[in-house]
């Protein structure tokens, strides 16, 4: 048995495409959405404590984390998009995945100011300009790496890029797209994966974002 826990539109993306570049179709997936509470019940605390998604339950255990459960079927199942130990590219590997979780931590906090707080008036611009520059600094390493390659790590596509799939496509709600060029076309490259389409297509219609782009608030 396998079951997906998932928001559309969040980090769940992330194992939605990673299930689907392994051909793998879980036998259920259980859709949350965040605000109505539907992470907050009891049956749901009883998968991941923390109330939060994605879970997977695979191979008779549950697993959470995006970047855990990725790395996780890498190592289980999808050899080609693996780096192990020992291989040339592991640091590479290691380094790249989770920093992708880096640039979606900084995502969460634009998220919070800019979607999920009730009240307009409790964001704050001086914070959101910040938490945008902040997103842009950690986006130009990211720029710096794929001027030069189509993915990643030189050796082509991996787990590592899953990881991207979701943070790269929320970024460009809160930065100018146009000034990062290499991740536009990085971006257009993994959205022409078969198998992103596919889990683009199992996710359903994005519950998060409302707008194309948030400007940062008049002060």
């Amino acid at each position: 048995m396998i079951r997906l826990h998932a928001v559309a539109g969040s980090r769940s993306f992330r194992v939605h495409w990673m299930l689907a570049e392994l051909d793998i179709e879980p036998d259920e997936t259980v859709t949350y959405r965040i605000g109505d509470d539907s992470l907050a019940t009891p049956d749901f605390r009883a998968v991941n404590p923390a109330g939060r998604v994605p879970a997977l339950e695979i191979d008779g255990r549950t697993l959470i984390e995006s970047g855990a459960i990725v790395e996780y079927l890498c190592e289980t199942r999808g050899e080609a998009l693996w780096r192990g130990p020992g291989t040339p590219e592991r640091a590479d590997f290691l380094v790249w995945l989770h920093y992708g979780e880096t640039v979606a931590c900084q995502l969460q906090g634009l998220n919070l100011q800019q979607v999920f707080l009730p009240d307009p008036a409790m964001r704050s611009p001086t914070v959101i300009g910040l938490e945008v520059r902040r997103l842009a600094t950690l986006l130009k390493p990211l720029e710096a790496r794929l001027s030069g390659q189509d993915f990643m790590l030189e050796s082509g596509f991996s787990g590592v890029d899953v990881m991207y799939g979701f943070a790269i496509e929320a970024a460009f709600h809160y930065v100018h797209r146009e000034k990062f060029p290499a991740l536009v076309a990085y971006a257009a490259r993994l959205a022409a994966r078969p198998a992103y389409q596919r889990a683009q297509a199992a996710q359903g219609e994005d519950t998060i974002y409302q707008k194309d782009f948030y400007e940062v608030p008049d002060v």
